[in-house]
């Protein structure tokens, strides 16, 4: 009985694949034997396009007044999902990158993180998010830092060329969402000081959630030359960052990877200080089978890590878990969607000024 209501905890709060994390490459990384590269005037290279329907149209049961916005939006979301690919690899060739066209790990993907965090973003925003060769869970823990680098590479390019083909085919000058989770942040970081920083195209950054940045060092206050990290909920055209722990953790490489500079902001109040915020102020967040939860987490900033205690969910004394890395989203659900919107209200009321 205390195993199912973990279990089930720990789908209300985010919980994935931890069994699977675990999965050592045994073989290295070659080049001759990665996926077929994906073909983005393909619908089915994409997780989310606002012309189909797929997992990032969803609203949680239990939610008031949702909708999905998408064909009124005044902004485009591109959306960079996190490292889904943790499981030992269906074929022998295809370790240390993903194959598009693998079903069940897609429908991993769509029924996890394009459902949980993608749909954030359908209220105001219409929502693209490429599939990519997302590279294997075991790319962020191997000794090997060459095998580690090309496969974080292979997944980049992905990443590269469905934004480049959004830009060409869908972006019509409107106003960008670029947010991401994990490894989506570590390509998010990537691409915005590829094409917006300092960059023409940084006039149409709305803002950028870059969320759960832990897959290397976490972004720091000069992570970028132009776009700076925002100081409260109405800015526009800089970005937010945090990665979520329970109160009193420190994670292991929190000394390597600078955590005590990098950038953290806190999800309730849209602020860079320590200045608690209490469960009241949480809009909301998702949890077993996308369902709603009112006043999910408190949050305070903490040296540059996001604290909360334990989530306020029923048998919430059963959690031992520590790192919420997987939740960084479902917690803060509605008050990142609301967020959202305000950002794209400004930014509109500033265009032409």
């Amino acid at each position: 009985m205390k195993k199912r209501l973990f279990w089930t905890i720990a789908g209300i709060i985010g919980i994935y694949h931890a069994a699977e994390a675990q999965v050592i490459l045994r073989n290295s990384y070659s080049v001759g034997t990665v996926p077929i590269a994906p073909d983005y005037s393909l619908t089915t290279s994409w997780a989310a396009l606002p012309t189909k329907k797929d997992a990032a149209d969803n609203l949680p049961l239990k939610s008031k007044e949702l909708v999905d916005g998408q064909a009124e939006a005044k902004a485009d979301v591109f959306f960079i999902h996190p490292t889904i690919y943790t499981q030992k690899p269906a074929e022998a060739t295809f370790e240390w990158n993903a194959d598009i066209n693998d079903a069940a790990l897609n429908k991993k993907v769509d029924e996890s993180t394009i459902r949980n965090q993608a749909s954030i973003f359908n209220g105001s925003c219409r929502v693209y998010a490429p599939r990519y060769r997302q590279a294997h869970y075991y790319s962020f823990v191997t000794p090997n830092q060459e095998d580690r680098q090309r496969a974080l590479d292979l997944a980049y390019a992905d990443v590269k060329k469905a934004f480049e083909y959004y830009l060409a085919q869908y972006h019509e000058g409107r106003p960008i969402v670029i947010a991401s989770h994990s490894q989506g942040t570590l390509h998010a970081k990537r691409l915005l000081k590829e094409f917006f920083d300092g960059k023409p195209l940084q006039q149409k950054l709305v803002f950028a959630y870059l969320v759960g940045d832990i897959a290397g060092p976490p972004a720091q206050p000069n992570e970028f030359e132009f776009i700076k990290p925002a100081r409260s909920a109405e800015e526009v055209g800089g970005f937010a960052s945090w990665h979520t722990y329970l109160r009193d953790y420190f994670p292991e490489k929190y000394q390597t990877y600078h955590f005590s500079t990098a950038v953290c902001t806190n999800p309730l109040t849209w602020r860079l200080d320590e200045t608690y915020a209490p469960k009241s102020l949480n809009k909301g967040g998702v949890g077993l089978r996308f369902t709603f939860q009112p006043q999910l987490a408190d949050a305070q900033v903490h040296q540059g890590l996001l604290w909360i205690h334990k989530p306020y969910v029923k048998g919430r004394f059963l959690l031992r878990t520590k790192v919420w890395h997987s939740a960084d989203m479902n917690l803060f659900w509605q008050s990142i969607r609301e967020n959202v919107a305000l950002r794209i209200e400004n930014y509109w009321k500033n265009a032409g000024k």
